[in-house]
């Protein structure tokens, strides 16, 4: 081996540049990250000092990710014998594609994709083959199904990261039906979208379908992903690939309390989907936009060429949303999340200011 190989691999990965996050705003109206600020902050403060309680640090976690798991089962009615979890689903993404793919296998995607499956994917050297969206922002089955038969993984989030875009369900069930390769659907916005298709599982040895707490049950900060597959891969995975304590104490007996109060989760997901619709219909106000449907709890907007000053203006107030830029034929793509219903008034109220 070189001499020198150990600075040529620092400059590979120098050149990959990495996933991107938002710049911090300090005391902004965070709009920005996709985070869930509908579940109040005194039931997460509840949350973590009943956990608290509940730990003792010193000691580490023996049996605590199997009773969270025996939670989730309950939770999504899919046997505890087919659920792993990790240290968010970024991580668990990381471990399959790190022992499952190379080189000299083909993934296939959408373009625009999650940014961090994207990266590790040029992290891995893994050869990716990237369907563009339409001009409305929507993909034709017909094209993952034709350039399916040339790839080995198929990966796809939904809903979409960052369109908000979702396959009708029995178009993506066809595509999967269809697909001999190891199928990923990340279903971190799940909660937000019309359907999921955990249960599909059941039948489909081939699928994989990630899920999250951090968006729909306000959790991001606690970083806690799970997966439901086949329970050879889950052995698999949870006894040989995944780290022996993947979860914190705290982490784990947070997850089993908001578990506990899903309904608390149910009720802000709904209402998140009733202020991106309003948000969608205030921005369609404006003729300078073009607004897209969203099933997440984000919603992408085209504002063309002044889209630099509509996120500085934003900006100015207070206001922080993610500055996309160029999408498929979309120069100027702005996404905001849905947050409150008082921080999304203060967001239309600043877009109004700006543009009329």
């Amino acid at each position: 081996m070189k001499k020198n190989w150990f600075d040529e691999k620092i400059k590979k990965y120098s050149l990959i540049g990495g996933y991107k996050k938002p710049e911090l705003l300090k005391d902004a109206v965070k709009l920005d990250s996709n985070e869930n600020y509908v579940i109040p902050k005194q039931f997460q403060n509840d949350l973590l000092l009943s956990a608290k309680k509940n730990s003792d640090v010193r000691e580490y976690p023996l049996g605590g990710v199997e009773r969270l798991i025996d939670m989730i089962s309950k939770f999504i009615k899919i046997p505890s014998s087919m659920i792993g979890v990790g240290n968010g689903s970024d991580q668990i993404l990381d471990l399959i594609l790190s022992n499952f793919a190379s080189k000299d296998t083909k993934v296939l995607t959408s373009n625009p994709t999650f940014g961090f499956f994207e990266e590790r994917c040029k992290l891995y050297s893994i050869p990716m083959i990237a369907i563009p969206f339409s001009d409305n922002m929507e993909l034709d089955i017909k094209d993952f199904i034709q350039q399916s038969k040339d790839t080995d993984i198929l990966y796809l989030d939904s809903p979409n990261n960052p369109t908000g875009f979702q396959f009708p369900k029995t178009g993506l069930q066809k595509l999967i039906k269809s697909f001999d390769g190891l199928v990923i659907i990340d279903e971190a916005y799940g909660e937000f979208g019309d359907y999921s298709l955990a249960n599909m599982v059941k039948t489909h040895e081939n699928l994989i379908v990630v899920q999250t707490l951090s968006k729909s049950f306000g959790l991001a900060g606690l970083r806690l992903g799970y997966f439901i597959a086949n329970k050879k891969f889950t052995d698999t995975f949870m006894s040989v690939l995944q780290y022996p304590y993947p979860l914190s104490t705290i982490t784990i007996e947070s997850g089993i309390l908001a578990l506990e109060k899903s309904n608390l989760m149910n009720d802000a997901v709904e209402n998140i989907k009733t202020e991106r619709k309003r948000i969608i219909e205030n921005l369609r106000k404006y003729d300078s936009f073009d607004v897209f449907d969203s099933k997440a709890n984000f919603v992408l907007f085209d504002a063309h060429g002044s889209y630099k000053r509509v996120f500085t203006a934003l900006a100015e107030q207070g206001i922080s949303i993610r500055k996309l830029g160029k999408i498929g034929n979309h120069e100027g793509c702005l996404r905001v999340s849905i947050g409150t219903k008082e921080m999304n008034s203060k967001f239309l109220l600043a877009i109004r200011d700006l543009l009329g």
